[in-house]
């Protein structure tokens, strides 16, 4: 027994020894190399934020990252589908991509995400890959094809001031909003936050909530959500301009909300709320909360194309990004707000100490307060979700 432990012990170390190695071969590799990092650019907080790590990534790496600012990261998979298909296997002009749900889903499905990488990252010891919204992308196995970034879910904001006992689950909504009329609203999809929401009236009503962790069947599709149609032809008469018309954008229903005019508003985010008390947005006594069930939550992702022209310059990126201190950072609402990926269960004395020190701010809930998310629906359920809903409700031309 004590021959085979120091057998095992020693193979161990001499794994961990040939991982170092070889990610001290990537790092050399990396040297000079510039990184095409292909990203949303509509937040200058996001876009700080990134500014800064891309000096510290040349700083510390000798990489230079230039923060490729896009307002829809579909073009440049375009791109990359078009370089697939003339046989451009490397010099791609995309290095690394922010990416998740649908955009994860073509670009796993076309074949464009090259080999597997997250496991080789030194910084992915610190985080769970087997946690579902991480080994999964709106239902998808990620397969080590995308590092995850960062979390979102669904969180309701509310006044205490104004409401003592917010409604809890999709039930107690329709009745707070039949009993004030007006109060309340949701973004109009495609919005995704408008999206959002009818993803968790669809897992508070449907009863084949299984069949939305599969791919789309227009068979199932009537089935599956009749309950919800039911639910929102019952709530948009007692809703915001009686339903005839909804904010098209998170902002508007926020500013509603701060000018008094919502009880109710909702966010993607669960640190949003904190940083809007923090710039003086949103009043003292705002708070946030989820349903009793729980709420919808999915993982952002770094992912690499097939033809990256910098593939070891963006491997260091990506493991920087993922680091305890660039996500302590990102996690902070002064700066970013983006509730971080890593465990931290799994970190030592000194990298915990980053997380110790931060303050997420007075609405923020805890993660344990959170719970586990509610998973997203499949990615190809989205379109004919958007769809039927434009349909139903204000009809093709819309």
């Amino acid at each position: 027994m004590i021959f085979r432990l120091m057998v095992a012990t020693v193979l161990l170390a001499s794994v961990q020894v040939g991982q170092a190695a070889d990610w001290h071969a990537v790092e050399a590799d990396a040297k000079g190399q510039t990184v095409y990092f292909y990203a949303w650019g509509g937040s200058s907080t996001i876009n700080q934020y990134i500014e800064r790590w891309a000096q510290i990534a040349e700083e510390r790496h000798d990489v230079k990252v230039e923060h490729v600012k896009v307002d829809d990261i579909s073009l440049a998979i375009q791109g990359i589908q078009t370089a697939k298909r003339v046989g451009r296997s490397d010099q791609g002009s995309v290095d690394v991509m922010w990416i998740n749900g649908e955009n994860f889903a073509r670009m796993k499905g076309d074949g464009l995400l090259g080999v597997p990488f997250v496991g080789d990252l030194p910084s992915s010891g610190a985080i769970n890959l087997d946690e579902p919204t991480i080994a999964a992308d709106f239902s998808i196995p990620t397969d080590g094809l995308e590092a995850p970034w960062g979390r979102a879910q669904l969180v309701f904001i509310y006044d205490q001031s104004r409401l003592s006992q917010p409604p809890k689950s999709m039930e107690e909504l329709l009745n707070y909003a039949k009993n004030n009329p007006g109060r309340v609203t949701y973004p109009e999809p495609p919005n995704f936050h408008g999206t959002t929401f009818l993803k968790q009236v669809l897992w508070e009503t449907t009863e084949q909530q299984d069949w939305l962790k599969e791919p789309y069947s227009e068979e199932r599709f009537q089935r599956v959500t009749a309950p919800m149609w039911a639910y929102l032809d019952a709530l948009h008469p007692h809703l915001w301009r009686g339903g005839k018309e909804f904010p098209d954008s998170a902002e508007v229903m926020m500013d509603l909300f701060a000018d008094g005019i919502l009880d109710i508003a909702l966010s993607f985010n669960p640190n949003d709320a904190s940083q809007r008390i923090l710039d003086g947005r949103f009043a003292p006594t705002v708070r946030t909360y989820i349903h009793a069930i729980g709420t919808v939550g999915n993982t952002h992702f770094l992912a690499i194309p097939f033809n990256a022209g910098s593939r070891a310059g963006a491997l260091v990126w990506i493991n920087l990004l993922l680091s305890p201190e660039a996500q302590a950072e990102k996690a902070d609402p002064s700066v970013w707000g983006d509730p971080t990926v890593v465990d931290l269960s799994r970190l030592d004395s000194k990298d915990r100490k980053f997380f110790d020190s931060l303050d997420l701010g007075p609405a923020t809930l805890s993660a344990v307060d959170r719970g586990i998310p509610l998973s997203e629906p499949h990615a190809s359920w989205v379109e004919p979700l958007e769809r039927a809903w434009k349909e139903r409700y204000f009809g093709k031309a819309r």
